[in-house]
């Protein structure tokens, strides 16, 4: 059972991996101040490839259900995710993202009953901090638009994960994946064309960056983090999301030159401890520590009550 938890844990992280080169691929490589194109594009085609695949749609109450969770994992996700890297510092937009897995937790409580307790809460309240530490570096200039959008971003990224926890589907995950990908993709199109107009001349590097973002940002991450939600706690899971930043810091010192120092890897080491607290593995084999030691005690304290 250990084994298949931590296969699950290691699966889930490949898709906060993959979603911590965004700001960069977004910053290096896409046009500029077009979320809702990039939003579309990494949305439309993909869920359009895997349907040509599954060759399944939805039926009964699951035609309503994907147009909502299109709705809230992408049609309102991608562009919050995308305005608030445009318009934000990337550190300060990485920081409020990493609130996600308070709002999963409240949210999780709320819709289906998971009671996070206070060490996963603790290990919630760690990882924000590390993040804080790991990436804001510098003010740069703040926008109110960027602000409201990071923080959209994470209630509606929050009520969807919970959502495909509490409605069990009758397909596989692909198939899933695919029907939101549509609905939300569908759903953006006409917002894009009506607000950002033709979309302008993409050169090799943004086409590039697009494609990065349609299979291993999209495609494969939401395969890898919806399969960890149905095997794990949505808080666990939403904790596995904080190394989204840890990654993100890393190509940026890598490959933008950005500074890291003691406070950066203080924080990267929070993040890091904040993430493993937050695991059922980890909880179980503190109990287990915990009752070996009262048992390993309790001869001791019978011995000096005599």
């Amino acid at each position: 059972m250990e084994t298949n938890r931590l296969r699950a844990t290691l699966l889930t992280a490949f898709a906060p991996a993959a979603w911590g080169t965004t700001y960069l691929v977004t910053e290096r490589l896409l046009p500029p101040d077009r979320p809702l194109l990039s939003a579309t594009l990494r949305a439309l085609p993909t869920g359009l490839m895997l349907l040509a695949v599954t060759r399944r749609l939805p039926s009964g109450v699951w035609w309503w259900r994907s147009l909502v969770l299109g709705a809230c994992n992408i049609a309102m996700f991608f562009p919050l995710l995308f305005l608030a890297a445009y318009r934000l510092p990337g550190g300060l937009a990485s920081t409020l993202q990493a609130t996600s897995p308070l709002a999963v937790m409240a949210l999780a409580a709320l819709l289906i009953g998971e009671r996070a307790g206070m060490a996963r809460t603790a290990a919630a309240g760690a990882g924000i901090a590390g993040v804080a530490l790991l990436v804001l570096r510098s003010s740069g200039h703040l926008e109110a638009l960027g602000l409201v959008a990071a923080l959209g971003s994470v209630v509606v990224s929050a009520l969807g994960f919970v959502l495909i926890k509490k409605w069990t589907a009758p397909v596989d995950m692909i198939t899933l994946i695919s029907w939101q990908l549509v609905a939300g993709g569908f759903a953006l199109l006409p917002v894009t064309l009506l607000v950002e107009g033709r979309p302008p001349h993409l050169d090799a590097q943004a086409v590039g960056g697009y494609l990065w973002l349609m299979t291993a940002g999209t495609g494969v991450a939401y395969w890898c983090w919806f399969t960890g939600l149905r095997a794990m706690p949505a808080g666990a899971v939403s904790l596995i999301g904080l190394v989204n930043p840890v990654v993100g810091t890393g190509l940026g010192v890598l490959v933008a030159g950005e500074a890291f120092g003691r406070v950066q890897a203080v924080g990267m080491v929070l993040v890091l401890c904040g993430v493993v607290a937050g695991q059922p593995d980890t909880a179980g084999w503190l109990r287990r520590r915990l009752t070996a030691r009262r048992t390993d005690a309790s001869p001791t304290e019978v011995c000096a009550t005599c």
